[in-house]
């Protein structure tokens, strides 16, 4: 299966496309897509974003988008609502390439890729670099992330119990 792992940003959004198959899972493309910066206005951004998004899905033809949930303190509704913004645009993109999204929580990717929810940005770097056979760390933060989320929705998507799951509902 190919997977395409996205940390959403409304000025960087990161990416990484990985293929699994059977126990043995390969990076095939990774970056970053730029919306531009803050001075620029939030529509032209976010066209930036969704047509960055639309070349990369266009190319590599994922079968899924794995993307880390939105999470923002309540001090903050502003980034949580341009943050949204910026999911929004990705998930149609997605959308309109027919690949379905999947979304996970930044607890349940740190969990499953170090075995705790509160795993440090090092040491996800660490098992994204291990599990991909890297012989550096993945690198900027932005890639990096979205390769642990495409981890995150590969191995967790291959499970016995999420087989099941969608078996059950065809």
């Amino acid at each position: 299966m190919r997977i395409i792992g996205v940390d959403p940003g409304l000025i960087t959004t990161g990416y990484g496309v990985i293929e699994g198959n059977g126990g043995q899972v390969h990076l095939l493309e990774g970056g970053t897509i730029e919306g531009g910066p803050a001075s620029d206005p939030v529509e032209k951004r976010l066209e930036a974003l969704y047509n960055g998004m639309t070349e990369v899905l266009n190319e590599l033809r994922p079968q899924a988008m794995a993307m880390e949930s939105l999470y923002s303190h309540y001090a903050h509704p502003a980034t949580a609502i341009l943050m949204g913004h910026a999911r929004g645009v990705l998930c149609l993109a997605a959308a309109q390439a027919g690949i379905p999204v999947y979304n996970y929580s930044a607890t349940q990717i740190k969990d499953y890729l170090v075995g705790s929810g509160r795993a440090s940005k090092a040491q996800i770097q660490r098992m994204v670099q291990k599990q991909l056979g890297l012989a550096e760390l993945p690198s900027p933060n932005d890639m990096a992330d979205a390769l642990a989320v495409a981890l995150c929705h590969c191995r967790l998507a291959a499970s016995p119990l999420a087989q099941s799951l969608r078996s059950s509902r065809s």
